[in-house]
């Protein structure tokens, strides 16, 4: 890809003056037509500037380095950055406040948006933390401040379809993730995220939302999570910085049949769950819709030297088909807490008295871990292979929507205005 060209110009625009320039207020980059790739405009472009993008295929790995760009694409599905499935990273977000927004990025060999903090590039490319689980240098790689991915669609890449891995303030909202090894969302190291991921849709994926080591003002909320092996997890790794995971928010969530045999293989091999929470510590999982799942609603499980404890799961809808409303993987009751909702089915079949009441206590679990429910777990299929997504909704306001940096994200989180999804 071409990098840079001080001989071109941006087109003025309703957001401001043309760019570059020394002076002046926020500009409006068109590519193609005054830069010839989403690089060369990202690269000149500054605060508060918007990158519009007509519509095409750009064969290109974006880096947004400056803060405060907005990447914006004329068209949710017809402006695509396409890896061809030998670029690692579709757009890289390494400058704080900034966007993207209303495009899609597909066929990647790591992640479709990255997110981060992490500034090297080789690291990047291994996931933003580096191979093998190596430890993120905290010091040297300070959290990117202030993120925002809206009416994103993400398909076909090799490991996350958007990935917030080393940043905080940010919201990931509107936005479509399918056809990922991994997940089709991942919030990763961040203590504390101030971070909110509401209304999206993930599907045939390994796992739909995966969360590691990502604690602290967290919330995932009013998504739709359906036909990927697992739904969501909720992980602490000793083998990665800043866990134990604690105090996040799941509520208000649809978390339906993910169960599905078209989509990748899990890499723990992990099928027919709704919510797992590997080793976190007070998290809050309420007014879910849980059905069809063919192992368990909701599952508790320690992990990695990190038991699982102080987690309420609290006015869930689970239906009563599934085999365990309640998968209890541990040693002791940890004070995690199970009531109100709906299926009274678990494993082990006695849940104690410190369980079904919340605050949950803790004492030892009799007759050790129990077993799982059977169920036949599919082959996977190749990520290149799941099918690629229909059109998704456009940004309000498409190629004209006001110019929002993200700054002072996300905002107030009310928890308590997410209720049940309908069918609970």
């Amino acid at each position: 890809m071409a990098l840079g060209s001080a001989a071109l110009t941006g087109c003025a625009g309703p957001h401001g003056t043309a760019r570059p320039g020394p002076t002046g207020g926020p500009a409006e980059l068109r590519v193609p037509a005054a830069y010839p790739t989403i690089q060369e405009a990202v690269d000149v472009a500054r605060s508060g500037d918007l990158v519009l993008v007509a519509p095409g295929v750009y064969k290109e790995e974006v880096q947004l380095r400056r803060p405060g760009v907005v990447l914006r694409g004329e068209s949710r599905d017809k402006v695509v950055v396409d890896g061809q499935f030998t670029r690692f990273n579709g757009i890289t977000v390494t400058g704080a406040g900034s966007v993207v927004e209303n495009l899609t990025v597909r066929n990647h060999l790591a992640n479709g948006v990255l997110f981060t903090g992490v500034t090297d590039r080789e690291l990047q490319r291994a996931g933003a933390g580096g191979s093998g689980y190596d430890p993120l240098d905290t010091a040297k790689f300070p959290a990117l401040g202030g993120f925002r991915a809206s009416y994103v669609t993400a398909h076909n890449n090799a490991l996350y379809g958007i990935y917030a891995f080393d940043a905080r303030d940010g919201v990931i909202e509107h936005s479509y993730g399918s056809g990922h090894s991994d997940s089709g969302i991942y919030v990763g190291q961040c203590d504390p995220c101030n971070t909110v991921v509401r209304h999206n849709t993930v599907e045939h994926n390994a796992i739909g939302i995966e969360v590691t080591n990502a604690s602290t003002h967290l919330a995932f909320v009013a998504n739709t999570v359906r036909a990927n092996r697992v739904g969501i997890t909720v992980n602490s790794n000793n083998l990665e910085a800043l866990g134990p995971q604690h105090d996040a928010a799941v509520v208000g969530n649809t978390v339906t049949g993910n169960n599905d045999a078209a989509s990748p293989e899990q890499a723990d091999g992990g099928f027919g769950v709704g919510i797992g929470i590997g080793g976190g510590t007070r998290n809050l999982v309420a007014r879910n819709l849980l059905r069809d799942h063919r192992v368990a609603a909701l599952r508790l499980q320690d992990v990695q030297g990190y038991p699982v404890r102080g987690n309420t799961l609290k006015d869930n809808a689970v239906d009563a088909r599934t085999p365990a409303g309640l998968l209890l993987e541990a040693a002791r009751t940890g004070g995690n807490c199970y009531e109100g909702n709906g299926s009274t089915r678990s494993l082990p079949a006695a849940l104690p008295p410190e369980v079904t009441r919340c605050p949950g206590r803790d004492t030892a679990l009799a007759g050790g871990r129990p077993r799982l429910p059977s169920a036949e777990v599919p082959p996977g299929i190749s990520f290149r292979e799941v099918a690629a997504p229909g059109p998704q909704p456009q940004l309000p306001g498409g190629a004209r929507a006001a110019v929002r940096p993200a700054h002072g994200l996300p905002g107030a989180v009310d928890l308590n205005a997410y209720r049940l999804p309908a069918g609970g």
